[in-house]
């Protein structure tokens, strides 16, 4: 007879070591008995995705702040050299920090995010739907609503393969 503990849903394995669950997973803030992964991104102000980033589910956003700025490729397109930085950053409250705020004024990026503990930047909310429908997009993707594989890279490869799918179909809406 097989003892293992056994889920209240049948299933078994609550116990699982991190190797078992996959790269990337923690546990959830949310809801303790469970592991989870989340992603971070960062895109321009029509929703086109420039980097994502999927961490534990345990893993504060502030830590990913400026690795997912330095993820912002180059925009060519113009005479002269290709841009590398945004002209501001705009992040909610989960992205304050002051050493991320003194990091990007000295690249002479302009930190819009709100400080924690104090009243949200009037029209904020605007701004951040962008990025929220942007997630609502790559979250259309089955497999990335839910985290199914437990290696990161074959995550990582959906992921970037929405964010292709999606900035394929805004240019192709883009065009006359």
């Amino acid at each position: 007879m097989d003892t293992k503990p056994a889920h209240r849903d049948g299933r078994t394995g609550v116990g699982r070591t991190g190797a078992e669950r996959g790269q990337g997973t923690g546990p959830s803030p949310v809801d303790r008995g469970k592991t989870g992964s989340k992603h971070h991104l960062i895109c321009d102000g029509r929703g086109t995705p420039f980097k994502v980033i999927t961490t534990a589910a345990n893993v504060n956003d502030v830590t990913r702040t400026l690795a997912l700025v330095d993820g912002i490729p180059p925009v060519a397109g113009k005479p002269g050299r290709p841009r590398h930085r945004p002209d501001a950053v705009l992040g909610d409250k989960g992205y304050d920090s002051n050493p991320n705020r003194s990091v990007l004024g000295g690249r002479r990026i302009l930190p819009v995010i709100s400080r924690k503990g104090a009243p949200n930047i009037k029209d904020l909310g605007k701004l951040r739907c962008v990025v929220e429908q942007t997630f609502s997009l790559l979250h259309h993707f089955k497999r990335l609503a839910v985290r199914w594989e437990r290696r990161l890279d074959l995550r990582d490869t959906f992921l970037s393969r929405a964010c292709s799918f999606t900035c394929w179909r805004r240019h192709k809406k883009a065009r006359p």
